[in-house]
């Protein structure tokens, strides 16, 4: 016999960045939330993405510091690669966040609820017997590392970033199908540890989303680390080896490495769930929403990587507090897009925010463009980094487009975003001071240029 339904005033499914946070802000707005989780709260970023992978990154970045010392007049050398040890560092790192999330939870008053759950009209969830009832649904189940047809995932030498981020050795050698954010990074992190790393990716350029002008910085780069590429063909094939995996591409080209990492994106979790059944629209597996993240059926929204919205951890998260508040009867404003920072953490770190020159001029027709390079900012040269920012105008209007590539651009892009949501004029911000010597007086100097008066850069 089935338990007796329990009721709330939101029932969200998915405790992941979009999930948690709507259950965070709905409850300090005096909404009772339910709170559904199969697995751990936090979900994929905080528990294999975002976080695990920026350890590893940082831990990559110690390890080339202690290879490079000797050009910063320092005596140091890298003995080697404890991967126990970065996966303890790893760990402790998640393990800290996910027990301070625990508690914010707890705090709220949230009703957590960990199993698994189907939706089982439009306004319950059920995890096993138990029926929770909520005048409206929040669906964020999230999303999954995807494969590519005919490459079959055995978890051990071909594997999706999933096992990556468990591995414990350091492979000697790494074939990387995708060149987008995730196999950038991992790409990064194999390359500092030591191992051989080859990208393949079947667009023009690594991480196509990008400015073209960041992905030939990047590239660049890449090529000087000694991190190969092939782009601009798909691959056909891929089969275990005695020694490890082969890799075919359609242009005929092959190679070999030990282990195949698929980094070709994330798909939507909603097979089985009951989705269809209750009446949503769906598209290829996404959940389709309006621009309150509203669904067509009025008593459920979703969120974050389950509907075709960028898959970014803060996306989830400004999508979630939009529907609280929502809820909540407060006044809200659909999110810009483009207006959102998007990073990749590789070594050099790639950041931008609003529209490539591309868009721009699809947009606006005419448009004003600047490149700064990092070679006249002093911070830059002490970290013995190189790259550019580069800005897109509206001709006689604001800046419409950020693009960064260096080491650490990733620190850079909040006061960017702020420049593009703000719609601000080149003039504005080159009248505002930055501090020197620092990576921030790039966006400064970069916005002097624009507005005709260069001062560590030609005109």
């Amino acid at each position: 016999m089935s338990a007796p339904a329990q009721t709330a005033d939101l029932v969200i499914l998915g405790g992941g960045s979009g999930g948690y946070a709507a259950a965070l802000r709905g409850a300090e707005l005096g909404l009772s939330v339910v709170l559904i989780e199969k697995d751990k709260v936090g979900g994929t970023c905080l528990h294999r993405g975002c976080i695990p992978t920026k350890a590893l990154l940082h831990a990559a970045e110690v390890a080339d510091s202690a290879r490079e010392g000797e050009q910063f007049g320092v005596k140091t050398s890298l003995a080697g690669i404890d991967m126990a040890g970065v996966n303890d560092y790893k760990g402790g790192v998640t393990a800290k966040l996910y027990k301070g999330l625990q508690g914010l939870i707890k705090s709220r008053k949230i009703t957590y609820v960990e199993g698994e759950g189907k939706l089982v009209s439009p306004t319950a969830v059920a995890v096993g017997d138990t029926t929770y009832e909520g005048k409206h649904v929040l669906l964020a189940t999230g999303s999954y590392a995807r494969s590519l047809p005919g490459i079959e995932l055995n978890g051990s030498t071909i594997i999706t970033s999933d096992q990556a981020l468990e591995l414990e050795r350091v492979p000697s050698s790494v074939i990387i199908l995708g060149g987008g954010v995730i196999g950038c990074e991992f790409a990064s992190v194999w390359k500092s540890f030591g191992a051989d790393v080859t990208i393949i990716e079947g667009l023009p350029h690594l991480v196509p989303l990008e400015d073209e002008s960041s992905s030939k910085l990047l590239e660049r780069a890449y090529r000087r680390r000694k991190i190969e590429f092939s782009l601009g063909s798909r691959v056909s094939k891929v089969s275990t080896t005695e020694n490890g995996v082969s890799v075919e591409l359609e242009n005929g080209k092959s190679f070999e490495a030990e282990i195949v990492l698929v980094a070709v994106g994330r798909g939507p979790v909603s097979q089985g769930l009951g989705y269809e059944e209750a009446g949503l629209t769906m598209e290829r597996g996404f959940v389709m929403v309006d621009e309150y993240m509203q669904t067509n059926v009025p008593t459920i929204s979703a969120v974050g990587d389950l509907v075709p919205t960028l898959q970014l951890a803060h996306v989830g998260f400004g999508e979630g507090i939009l529907v609280a508040e929502r809820l909540a009867g407060l006044p809200v404003v659909p999110i810009d897009y483009a207006g959102v920072p998007r990073v990749t953490y590789s070594e050099p770190e790639v950041a931008s925010v609003g529209l490539t020159e591309a868009q721009a001029k699809e947009r606006f027709g005419e448009v004003e463009v600047v490149n700064y390079d990092l070679g006249g900012n002093g911070k830059s040269q002490i970290l013995k980094t190189s790259g550019a920012v580069k800005l897109v105008r509206a001709k006689d209007g604001p800046v419409v487009g950020v693009h960064m590539v260096g080491s650490r651009v990733g620190e850079l892009v909040a006061e960017a975003q702020l420049i593009y949501n703000w719609e601000a004029l080149p003039d504005e911000v080159a009248s505002l001071v930055h501090p020197h010597p620092t990576q921030s007086e790039s966006l400064g100097e970069a916005h002097m240029a624009l507005a005709g008066k260069p001062l560590h850069s030609h005109s």
